[in-house]
């Protein structure tokens, strides 16, 4: 009584332990929950940072005098007969504030759009790892199903052939199903680790997340059609994928780099009051102070000739990216497509037959009207296929979850 009360125990706390979710929950869990885009967060507060000490201008400068030694009447720090201070202004000229300012509001334009490209990425590991472990839990519950019933009719071929009445062989062919299912079974549930695993990181879900998805709605996402045709798709992905707008911004960026650096070049002024007690040309004198940098030379040319370097770096990676997408667009669309048409070929009266035939085989070998050669033929044909059809499904959700993150916008029904 009390295994069987701790059994009841242990049961209840693995359900316990999981949580059903649809995929939207999954993404609200994930936006406020996901460590990885949290701490990205911070990367355009510290933007908004550097924006903020661009504005921010040199401190006046506050300097003073007193006598330290009179000769005349032989006293040291003698600050009643001589004494002065002044105060002086660091003047920016040829606009550095700013440049230097829209160079900074620029790198928050990256820092977004970095943040951007995070959310994308992430977002598609989350909805690839949430129809992956569908997957894999109806091909487990496949599964065992199939060795719900081997298992069973091994254990009777074991008490027969130990009798005499069937043969070793029938026993050990049996036995090599069972080993086969028993395989499929272990990598199914370490797949299902890894993509749980994978699912707890992206939401910050601790417990082990089901996945709530009707046959239904599995059936409606499978068979969606994207918005338009390949030149469509790659259009879409120029306007959208944040991945290349970064650098387009980032040709931006240098370009308003490269500005500040030349204006640099620009010598600064130096403004300032002076008040002297006694060893200018008049006592208690005031003097405008006005200081400036000589530019025999651009002090600054090397800073301005890299940053017009990376402006032609930045334009060719530019034309890189935009090639390598309009590449990867046209060669996920056409994964996708080949994935779909195949899947299309396989009829809801294709699989629903197969489901027929299989009870049809275990009824018929039950009352004997096969052979176990023709039985055990079957029952791993039915296997690889069983596994191939879940495989051809879930590849197909991949393939359009990946043409999603490629083009960043809604293209499917």
């Amino acid at each position: 009584m009390n295994k069987i009360a701790g059994l009841f125990v242990v049961i209840s706390s693995v359900i316990s332990a999981q949580q059903q979710m649809s995929l939207l929950e999954c993404e609200n869990a994930f936006q406020q929950n996901n460590l990885q885009l949290l701490a990205e967060q911070y990367s355009i507060n510290m933007a908004d940072a550097d924006i903020l000490q661009a504005k921010i201008w040199e401190l006046p400068q506050m300097s003073g005098y007193i006598n330290g030694y009179n000769p005349q009447d032989r006293r040291f720090l003698d600050a009643g007969r001589a004494k002065g201070f002044e105060v002086t202004q660091l003047i920016y000229m040829g606009g550095k504030k700013k440049n230097e300012i829209a160079f900074a509001k620029s790198n928050k334009e990256l820092a977004q759009l970095q943040f951007s490209q995070l959310l994308v990425e992430l977002r598609t590991q989350l909805h690839t790892n949430y129809y992956n472990l569908y997957y894999e839990k109806l091909k487990l519950e496949n599964t065992n199903k199939q060795l719900g019933y081997m298992n069973d009719l091994l254990k009777a071929y074991k008490v027969q052939s130990a009798k005499g009445n069937v043969s070793l062989k029938d026993e050990v062919r049996l036995q090599s199903i069972v080993i086969q299912l028993n395989n499929d079974k272990v990598n199914i549930n370490k797949n299902l680790l890894e993509f749980e695993q994978n699912l707890k990181v992206l939401t910050g879900i601790t417990e082990n997340i089901e996945p709530e998805i009707s046959e239904e709605e599995a059936k409606l996402v499978l068979t969606a059609q994207p918005f338009g045709d390949n030149d469509e798709l790659k259009r879409k992905a120029l306007e959208n994928n944040a991945d290349y707008l970064f650098i387009l911004k980032l040709i931006d960026n240098s370009k308003l780099y490269a500005q500040w650096q030349k204006s640099l070049n620009v010598p600064d002024l130096n403004v300032g009051a002076e008040y002297d007690q006694a060893s200018g040309t008049f006592n208690n004198e005031i003097n405008l102070k006005v200081g400036i940098p000589i530019p025999l030379w651009k002090s600054n040319k090397g800073n301005v000739e890299k940053a017009n370097y990376a402006i032609k770096q930045n334009q060719k990676n530019a034309e890189f990216r935009k090639l390598n997408l309009e590449t990867k667009v046209q060669s996920a669309f056409q994964i996708w497509k080949t994935q779909y048409d195949q899947l299309a070929e396989i009829k809801a009266t294709d699989l629903s037959n197969l489901d027929l035939v299989y009870d049809g085989m275990l009824k018929n070998f039950r009352n004997g009207n096969i052979s176990l050669i023709e039985f055990t033929d079957f029952m791993e044909s039915y296997r690889q296929t069983a596994l191939q059809i879940y495989d051809m499904k879930n590849d197909l959700m991949e393939s359009a979850i990946q043409l999603n993150q490629l083009v960043q916008t809604k293209i499917f029904y």
